[in-house]
């Protein structure tokens, strides 16, 4: 597994909701509905609450994030420019990305068919239109913004976002490249988005709030001797595909 880090600006972190941004993903915060109750429909499906496991051993230990290692997976930590705050992180796997932010939620209703209008809107206002699905985790959306090619030919940019309620607590994550629109392709990422264990603390904290992302203790330059040999190698950051902001 290797591990990287990308860095944002503050303007690119714009406390709009929903926005999406010309080439890719970033989130401010966001929250479920439900399918179902509150916290039922999750349980079996995952992503996992911290509780719900009986040791960190064997995760990659991002703070508010536990990521399960994966044969080819490649993470990359996007850093606020301006403040150096970790603002999300990117699972690259098999050509296909998936980026997870976790936020504080409200204890009771979920904000997920909320956050879906929200997203709705941006897109349309930029051209762009949005389809919701049913997927594995309940309700999502595809979004698909106009986007231009190398060659001047004219497209479309893909992004599948997907919305969990947990015990106070909001996880997001948005699919990309070929996962996007590729139930197959999506199957390695929808696994490991399932294994997404969340950390949410016990501080008060306001709905919305990202939870505290981190470098791991045991991240390693690649080729480093005495590198732990399943601990995630730390690469030159790279831009990736990002696909939206939600503030």
């Amino acid at each position: 597994m290797l591990f990287g880090r990308g860095k944002k600006s503050k303007d690119e972190r714009s406390e709009t909701a929903g926005t999406v941004d010309e080439s890719g993903t970033e989130a401010q915060s966001p929250e479920p509905d439900g399918v179902g109750t509150r916290g039922d429909f999750r349980l079996g499906k995952g992503p996992l609450d911290v509780d719900e496991i009986e040791s960190h051993d064997g995760y990659v230990d991002l703070g508010a994030l536990l990521i399960a290692p994966a044969e080819g997976l490649q993470l990359r930590l996007e850093v606020e420019e301006a403040t150096q705050r970790v603002v999300a992180v990117t699972l690259d796997l098999a050509g296909s990305s998936l980026q997870l932010q976790a936020f504080a939620a409200p204890r009771s209703e979920g904000l997920w068919e909320e956050i879906r209008e929200q997203i709705n809107q941006s897109v349309a206002s930029q051209g762009g239109e949005t389809e919701e699905i049913t997927g594995t985790f309940g309700t999502e959306l595809v979004a698909k913004l106009p986007a231009e090619a190398a060659d001047g030919s004219r497209g479309f940019r893909a992004a599948r976002f997907m919305g969990v309620d947990g015990p106070r607590w909001f996880l997001r994550g948005v699919l990309g490249g070929e996962a996007a629109l590729d139930r197959d392709a999506a199957a390695g990422l929808e696994e490991l988005f399932r294994r997404v264990v969340v950390v949410r603390g016990d501080n008060p904290m306001p709905p919305r709030e990202l939870l505290q992302l981190r470098l791991p203790k045991d991240a390693a330059v690649p080729g480093q001797a005495g590198t732990p040999q399943n601990a995630p190698e730390l690469q030159q950051p790279e831009r990736g595909p990002e696909i939206t902001q939600i503030g």
